[in-house]
């Protein structure tokens, strides 16, 4: 479901896009040292955009360097990496495990399987680790694929779900920005959740499927519906983004925000009408 949350690299600045491109680089190493080669299958930029987000507002220490990889043997590529990029990874691994395991639950996939064997005994130390949050995400997963399962179509319910494991992602610390980061997460949570709905939405319905748009699609503005609703919820997590005392990287995480979300949307709705026409 993760992938939505990305920069508009047309807008951003040469030096911004080298400094996005090191945080993203700098999470998927953090995830191979610590969780191994199927570590990094779980990178995305939603949580890159996390991993960026929390090391400006709490200006931690960063660790610059330049490494190569496996997708990259031959250059050595600048990646950046601090306490906030360590926490993203264990939160990336969280949400792929309980992803993973309603797979399984769902219809026996043999990936998410061979997943779970891979990175299975990694779990039991970040369950240890984030008590609160390892219940939460399983909690809110659960009931979500019993609304899915039930064929529940409020939308304010369903993506309010998902939108309550992001708000938990988003809260690393019990401080005075805890609130503005819970907010921003629960509605980027259900931005995320309702986009990634309407891009399956023709899928879903070709098989039969869940899908929260299901009832809506047949009205003739849907599609601005679906911008609209989307439209609020990226206003009300960029309300609480503005609140946030962020100076380093306010332009990429800008872009992202008011730009950069918008990408898939638009992708999303320009091959709807080729395929109408």
């Amino acid at each position: 479901m993760f992938g939505y949350i990305t920069v508009n690299q047309d807008e951003l600045k040469m030096k911004d896009a080298r400094r996005y491109r090191s945080y993203y680089c700098g999470l998927c190493h953090e995830l191979g040292s610590k969780y191994g080669a199927a570590g990094r299958i779980a990178l995305s930029y939603d949580m890159t955009f996390l991993a960026i987000l929390l090391s400006a507002l709490y200006e931690g220490p960063l660790k610059e360097e330049k490494r190569r990889c496996i997708p990259h043997p031959l250059t050595r590529r600048e990646t950046r990496r601090g306490v906030y990029t360590s926490y993203t990874a264990d939160m990336t691994m969280l949400l792929m495990y309980y992803k993973m395991r309603d797979d399984v639950s769902d219809d026996g996939s043999i990936r998410a399987r061979a997943y779970l064997a891979a990175e299975g005994r990694y779990i039991e130390r970040l369950r240890e680790r984030y008590p609160e949050k390892a219940e939460l995400i399983k909690e809110k997963l659960g009931k979500l694929a019993d609304a899915e399962f039930a064929n529940i179509h409020e939308l304010d319910y369903v993506s309010g779900l998902f939108g309550d494991i992001t708000a938990e992602v988003f809260a690393p610390r019990k401080d005075e920005w805890e609130d503005e980061l819970r907010r921003m997460g629960f509605y980027l949570g259900k931005f995320i959740y309702l986009l990634d709905a309407y891009e399956d939405l023709k899928k879903d319905m070709k098989k039969g499927a869940y899908n929260p748009w299901e009832n809506l699609a047949v009205r003739k503005d849907f599609d601005a519906l679906v911008e609209n609703t989307l439209t609020m919820m990226i206003a009300e997590c960029a309300k609480e983004f503005e609140k946030l005392p962020i100076v380093s990287e306010v332009e990429i995480l800008r872009n992202v925000l008011y730009c950069g979300a918008w990408s898939k949307f638009e992708e999303v709705k320009k091959k709807r009408e080729e395929e109408r026409e």
